[in-house]
């Protein structure tokens, strides 16, 4: 029984340290009126350096697994950080690049979520923060 109970404990303990984290990422991102899922998508096409992804690309690389991510790439879309093409040659396959308006609005966030990102752990020694990302990894690795 102790174990199982160390074992909820232990994942009510991520699950809090997660919601935190993204509490304090949210709120960095709440200024500019952009969602954590939003940025989320936002960087992942960054990181693409000119190539499109389509839907399952984007949704297979995010945070949040979600259904909705059409839905949150229409909003980005309206917003004008993102476009969508239709492909050249695949006209049933949709093509989405983040737009130079995309590009400078995580230029501007960089800094800022790097800040964030470093004072939620400021409760950490910098030892502390790689042997939780080691353990960190094993969870999320290992399936």
């Amino acid at each position: 029984m102790e174990n199982l109970d160390l074992a909820k404990n232990t994942v009510v303990g991520i699950l809090k340290a997660g919601c935190k984290a993204e509490e304090f990422l949210g709120n960095t991102l709440k200024p500019f009126k952009i969602s954590l899922q939003q940025f989320n998508v936002l960087r992942i096409l960054r990181g693409r350096k000119g190539i499109p992804a389509n839907l399952q690309t984007v949704q297979k690389r995010m945070i949040h697994k979600m259904s909705n991510t059409t839905r949150l790439i229409d909003k980005l879309i309206d917003k004008k950080l993102v476009k969508r093409k239709i492909c050249k040659d695949n006209r049933r396959k949709i093509e989405i690049f983040i737009t130079q308006e995309g590009l400078n609005l995580l230029s501007q966030l960089d800094a800022l979520i790097q800040k964030t990102e470093a004072e939620t752990l400021v409760p950490l020694s910098l030892e502390e923060q790689k042997n939780l990302r080691h353990l960190i990894n094993k969870i999320t690795l290992s399936r």
